[in-house]
């Protein structure tokens, strides 16, 4: 048996925590690959969080593409070999004209949600524009799915299987910079990075907008180190590289910004 309750020491959401915990010893017991439903980014941290200390266990993270938010996690034992064609996951092509009626990640994935399935059984969406979208979900859903998903806000969708190399992947722009400041506070550095005022930063960070290593951080004081990834909610990723203390006791800092 794992040790349960370490693990679960400064989890937020313990059901899921707990409910992956269950699917790794049961991987252990039956020598067996097995698959967790998508999980939400700050899941997913949860996970490696607490699966980095066992060696009895490997993980593999995989939700159809490189860059993927939310994503299924194989769990077997650590002497079998895990590879992400063991992550079972399939892509639906939601295709119609939303010329006239335009839709959002929140349309498709409302749609999908109300033919009855469980928010847990879908991965990312990828939205098309005017054409459509196209959505990550398990395997067995898609036939479901195919038969009663017909319409998306006004429009009618046909929708149908497709193959994982068919999504329509937009590679996220990079921008690299530097700044120097006076101490490594979130609002300092994500307000530079983002290339916003501090006090606008810590509007976003009050209203609960902010996270750091897919976690809400709702403090502007909040320290940051080599590593962590802030992101805020419709205005991409900062990704904190070397930090470096100048001869005046201040931090330059190399920022990435994912958009």
């Amino acid at each position: 048996m794992l040790p349960r309750e370490d693990l679960l020491k400064g989890i937020e959401d313990r059901e899921t925590a707990a409910r992956v915990i269950d699917q790794a010893e049961q991987a252990i017991k039956t020598w067996e690959t097995v698959c967790t439903d998508f999980l939400s980014p700050p899941e997913l941290a949860d996970v490696q969080q607490m699966f980095h200390r066992l060696t009895d266990v490997v993980i593999l993270p995989w939700g159809g593409y490189p860059q993927a938010e939310r994503q299924r996690v194989a769990i077997a034992r650590s002497e079998l070999p895990v590879e992400t064609s063991q992550v079972a996951i399939a892509a639906l092509d939601i295709s119609g004209n939303f010329l006239f009626d335009s839709a959002t990640h929140r349309d498709f994935l409302g749609a999908l949600l109300g033919t009855g399935i469980v928010r847990e059984k879908v991965g990312d969406i990828i939205v098309l524009g005017e054409r459509g979208a196209q959505a990550i979900v398990v395997p067995e859903m898609v036939g479901f799915l195919e038969l009663s998903l017909t319409q998306v806000r006004s429009v009618p969708v046909k929708t149908r299987r497709m193959d994982l190399n068919e999504l329509k992947i937009r590679e996220p722009k990079k921008k690299e910079m530097t700044t120097v400041e006076a101490s490594m506070r979130l609002d300092a550095i994500a307000s530079a990075g983002f290339g916003m005022s501090r006090s606008k930063m810590a509007d976003l960070i009050d209203a609960g907008d902010v996270r750091v290593n897919w976690k809400d951080i709702t403090q502007a004081s909040y320290h940051l180190k080599s590593g962590d990834l802030v992101a805020i909610r419709g205005k991409g990723r900062l990704e904190i590289g070397e930090v470096a203390v100048t001869k005046k006791d201040r931090y330059r800092i190399h920022l990435t910004r994912f958009v």
